[in-house]
Order: C-alpha cells, then sequence, then structure tokens
C-alpha cells in the first residue's frame, strides 16, 4: 500500500473504508459477498442495538468513492434487513423496471434539471394564467 492510501485511508471517509472499520471488519467481520461493482458485504454479530433488526450488523466496503446509491437494489434489502437471505445466497434476478446504476449526478454539469429551473438552459417557459395566489382576505 502506498503512503497516499494510507493518508487516505486515515484521514477520508468516503475513499474506500477507514482504518477503523479495516480492523473491525478484520476482527469481527464475516465476509458475504460482492456485487458487479466490485463492493464488498459484510455481517457480524454483536449485542443488541436494535430490537427491530437484532444482534446483526450489516456493512458495505464501497469500491472507491463511498456513495450509497452504488448499492444494488438486492442488496439494499439485504443491508436494511427488509430479507434475510443475502444476493449472493439466492437467485437474485433484478425486475424488468429495475435499472443499472448511474452514479449520483448532482452537483456536476449532468445533473438533473427540470424545465423552468433557474439552473437549466434556455428561456423559462411563459406562465399559462392557471395559477391563482393565496390571498389572507379568501
Amino acid at each position: 500500500m502506498a503512503l497516499k492510501d494510507t493518508l487516505l485511508r486515515i484521514f477520508t471517509w468516503w475513499n474506500g473504508q477507514t482504518v477503523s472499520l479495516a480492523l473491525y471488519t478484520a476482527r469481527s467481520g464475516t465476509y458475504v459477498g460482492s456485487d458487479e461493482l466490485g463492493n464488498k458485504y459484510y455481517r457480524a454479530m454483536g449485542p443488541l442495538i436494535d430490537r427491530s433488526v437484532g444482534p446483526e450488523r450489516r456493512w458495505v466496503v464501497y469500491n472507491g468513492y463511498a456513495d450509497a446509491s452504488k448499492v444494488p437494489p438486492g442488496w439494499r434489502g439485504w443491508l436494511c434487513h427488509n430479507v434475510d437471505v443475502p444476493p449472493s445466497e439466492e437467485d437474485y434476478k433484478p425486475r424488468a423496471w429495475e435499472r443499472p446504476h448511474v452514479e449520483n449526478q448532482t452537483g456536476s454539469p449532468d445533473a438533473y434539471r427540470p424545465k423552468g429551473s433557474q439552473l437549466s438552459w434556455g428561456a423559462r417557459p411563459a406562465a399559462t394564467g392557471d395559477y391563482v395566489p393565496w390571498t389572507p382576505d379568501a
């Protein structure tokens, strides 16, 4: 591991896993599986933190930049304790309406800007006249 990677692990939480997470994963984590984006999923039994989910902790070590939108729907359900069986132990097939991952574009030039937004290109569409403002007398 290069010096740069070591310093990034010590001082940043958004660049892969931190040193404390790496130690916790090595000490008590059990590898469950990985997804098509290279994220790795772990579980560990620990003290009861939340009665609704039980004593099992589940977490993801992101491949690269930590972006929660990089977790596929099947793994998201497992991480949130919505399903008990991880996608690596079952034959999970995405639904027809599930789209492949697209990185979060917020704050970039490719961010979604609806028609009429102050940040979108071009002129704002003209008002249609169907808007009636609220008045305290009405």
